[in-house]
């Protein structure tokens, strides 16, 4: 017999969204929902002028959410909205079911998703961040003192259960960031060794579900050398599928390589809680040479997906580093819209084996079915080489290795060829080399 799958009930309250962008919103809220493993069996949304302080929604839907909770037989009830403890603590008072809201389904995936000893280190203390100030909602029918007097009584026995669970938190939360820490430290040791490999650093990011792990993949294929396949990272048409960063080295014939970083993905109302604790995964996004926004063009609201992306990229402090924009599942868009012959689609596509279009710093591309890719990797290569110039050198035999460091960095373009009187190369160097090969120029 197939176990029942936990059943949710999504509530949501407009105040002043439009109607299509909320629409859009709760439709996001229900693929979260079922990212986690639940069943969405029901949807309320309530448009109003403003919330209700209490119980957020009024106490007219707090009856339509309960009639629903028993029809349909919920296990719980989710809001799109981020509640405060107080209002959690009267919504299941009132429900007699567990109420989560925007900020704690995404922790629930996070909790299921969470692969690294790093992650989830991250998740564990952005989880207990946000329990600690609903624990009084959580311990309702242990807030009584407990006894105990006198110099023989175990110490604290006499404090609420509460302020028990409160410092429990509080000295794990103290003990998580110090275990982070020392995870952020191994990553510097980690980042300073491929520093000084000289490859520059290429950060996929954007909205979550975009295809940044498809693309990544895609990538490997064709230049992550012979073990591209056992480099690989989870690919999943689902919300927030992965979490961990992944860095490969990309080395395709006939262009320079570089590293490429997949980042864990975005999405509205990213508790800023999330943002803080996966500030060292971030970090990989903050020091990049080059970001690779990846957005999902068959989304009609792809724009305030953009948007999003933007937005968070300014809190981590990553708002000024160079971006491509990869407008990816195009071959969704023009499957979709083939027969009205749409002209936002077709003008993307030169000639009828549909070679994708480039524009600027935009690339319209199909990761999952390989098209683009190259297109994409010679704007890559173009913006990465933006203020580097070709260096004819002839470096000393004492210099050996400086020509390993520029071997390994793949910007040699001619040579060596070992003469009596040194090694003489061509390279393409950029603004950290020039100062460095200036004396062997020739």
């Amino acid at each position: 017999m197939t176990e029942r799958m936990p059943r949710a009930v999504l509530v949501g309250v407009n105040t002043d969204t439009r109607p299509d962008r909320y629409e859009k919103s709760m439709k996001e809220l229900r693929g979260l929902a079922e990212a986690c493993g639940l069943e969405v069996v029901s949807t309320i949304v309530q448009n109003a002028q403003e919330i209700t302080h209490r119980t957020y929604v009024g106490s007219g839907k707090v009856d339509y959410i309960r009639m629903d909770i028993e029809i349909f037989d919920a296990d719980l009830v989710i809001f799109n909205e981020s509640l405060t403890p107080m209002q959690v603590r009267n919504l299941e008072q009132d429900l007699d079911t567990e109420v989560l809201d925007r900020t704690g389904i995404i922790l629930q995936i996070f909790s299921q998703r969470a692969r690294t000893r790093e992650a989830r280190l991250q998740v564990e203390s952005a989880r207990l961040r946000y329990i600690l100030p609903r624990l009084a909602g959580m311990h309702r029918e242990l807030g009584r003192q407990g006894g105990g007097s006198g110099r023989l009584s175990n110490k604290g026995a006499g404090e609420q259960k509460i302020e028990l669970d409160r410092r429990r938190i509080e000295h794990r939360i103290a003990q998580l960031d110090r275990e982070l820490a020392q995870v952020d430290r191994e990553r510097a040791t980690q980042r300073r060794r491929r520093e000084k490999s000289a490859l520059p650093t290429v950060a996929l990011v954007g909205y979550t579900n975009a295809g940044k792990s498809t693309l990544l993949n895609a990538l490997l294929e064709k230049g992550g050398g012979e073990a591209a396949e056992e480099k690989k990272v989870l690919q999943k048409d689902m919300l927030f599928a992965t979490l961990d960063t992944a860095v490969r080295r990309i080395q395709v014939p006939g262009s320079s390589p570089f590293l490429l970083a997949d980042t864990v993905g975005f999405i509205g109302d990213l508790p800023h809680s999330l943002v803080k604790a996966f500030r060292s995964t971030l970090e990989e996004v903050c020091r990049a040479d080059l970001l690779v926004e990846l957005i999902d063009f068959s989304d009609p609201d792809y724009p305030h997906q953009i948007e999003v992306t933007r937005q968070t990229l300014q809190e981590i402090g990553a708002g000024e580093i160079p971006v491509l924009y990869a407008y990816n599942k195009c071959d969704l868009v023009l499957e979709k819209r083939r027969e009205e012959e749409d002209a936002r689609v077709v003008s993307f596509y030169r000639t009828p084996r549909e070679i994708p279009f480039v524009k600027g710093d935009s690339i319209y591309l199909a990761a999952g079915k390989g098209i683009g890719l190259t297109a994409l990797l010679d704007l890559i290569g173009q913006a990465l080489t933006k203020g580097h110039r070709t260096m004819d050198l002839l470096l000393p035999y004492s210099e050996g290795g400086l020509l390993r460091e520029l071997t390994e960095a793949g910007i040699i373009q001619e040579g060596p060829d070992y003469t009596g009187e040194g090694v003489r190369i061509r390279v393409l160097a950029g603004p950290r080399y020039m100062d460095v090969l200036a004396p062997f120029e020739i």
